[in-house]
């Protein structure tokens, strides 16, 4: 494993001092966005396809700095329905494109939510009732989120990109359930990037996620939340407070270690290593009590404590139990020892 940034965490920075602080703080992979939520500073994707030199320029000084680039992103929201949805449906596939081009693998995206049926703005159906919410729900998923994600993702396969869906409140690929569904509905090219800090503040359980994803758990992000209880027990955990009033609100994102200790951190690397990811770890920092600089570097420091930078090699073989069966039977009496054999 190997630690990354989402360099939108940097975004106050020029490119070049974007390169030089990340080799400070030690990173070794880069993410980039191209558009859509956010601005696609350092990767401005029409100017990124359209201007040749610019781009192997770009790319020229990443490697001049010895970094490695993880992955290109688009969140956005493609279901919307009108010229919102199809504005960042046009984002999404000229990343995509991007990314074939440098030979990347894997987009980072949303799945985007749909509207209701006649609905102008979009609809996240979180309760099974009254009961006409799963019918919405499932008019959603039949009518849109099915047909558009395989027109994309048929697309992206066809041109060597993985789909990472980040796990996100507000859109219909949010947990284990809907991974598996879109992924047998639609296409096994879609899997999961995996936030934490976004299970954590759905109620969910990171650990017990990444290891029920399995396969289909592509990429991660590294960012926790802290949950404030006295404020959670008033407004629950569905909140609607802006991010910056964040005494008034019941969770906020925060730096790895501030809402959940190293132990948790250790034990979620070790979940995602069972699973065989062996990966980046990008970084994705929103922590409105801490600078960008300070709240990075303190996440590349827990991280440099718990991850694996090694492969495991340690395999417990035939041969190893022999070993360990002809110690222990040795001081079997004779009589015995052929029955245990057997």
């Amino acid at each position: 494993m190997e630690i990354g940034l989402v360099t939108d965490a940097l975004v106050d920075h020029d490119f070049d001092s974007l390169l030089k602080t990340c080799t400070e703080l030690r990173l070794q992979q880069l993410e980039f966005s191209c558009g859509n939520y956010t601005s696609g500073k350092f990767f401005q994707v029409d100017r990124m396809l359209e201007d040749q030199k610019h781009r192997d320029e770009r790319i020229s000084k990443i490697k001049d700095y010895n970094f490695k680039i993880s992955a290109i992103s688009c969140h956005g929201n493609p279901l919307a329905p009108g010229e919102y949805g199809k504005a960042h449906d046009g984002v999404i596939r000229k990343t995509i494109k991007l990314a074939s081009i440098l030979k990347l693998d894997k987009v980072i995206l949303l799945s985007g939510c749909a509207a209701g049926p006649g609905d102008i703005n979009p609809n996240w159906i979180v309760s099974c009732w009254p009961p006409e919410k799963l019918k919405i729900l499932e008019w959603q998923w039949n009518e849109v989120l099915i047909p558009y994600w395989k027109d994309v993702s048929t697309y992206a396969e066809g041109l060597g990109v993985k789909l990472c869906f980040e796990l996100h409140g507000g859109d219909m690929v949010y947990n284990a359930p809907t991974t598996h569904r879109v992924r047998d509905q639609v296409s096994k090219n879609i899997g999961a990037n995996l936030d934490p800090s976004h299970v954590m503040w759905m109620g969910g359980d990171p650990i017990q996620m990444a290891k029920d994803l399995d396969e289909a758990l592509f990429y991660v992000h590294i960012k926790d939340t802290t949950i404030n209880h006295s404020k959670a027990g008033l407004n629950t955990l569905m909140e609607t407070t802006w991010f910056a009033d964040v005494e008034k609100r019941s969770w906020n994102f925060s730096t790895p270690g501030h809402g959940h200790d190293e132990t948790w951190w250790s034990q979620f690397l070790l979940a995602v290593r069972s699973v065989g990811y062996e990966d980046v770890l990008s970084i994705e920092h929103e922590d409105t009590m801490m600078s960008r600089k300070e709240g990075v570097k303190k996440a590349v420091e827990l991280l440099e404590r718990v991850l694996f930078s090694e492969k495991a090699n340690f395999v417990w073989g035939k041969d190893k139990a022999d070993q360990l069966f002809d110690i222990w039977i040795k001081d079997i009496p004779d009589k015995e020892k052929s029955k245990i054999k057997k």
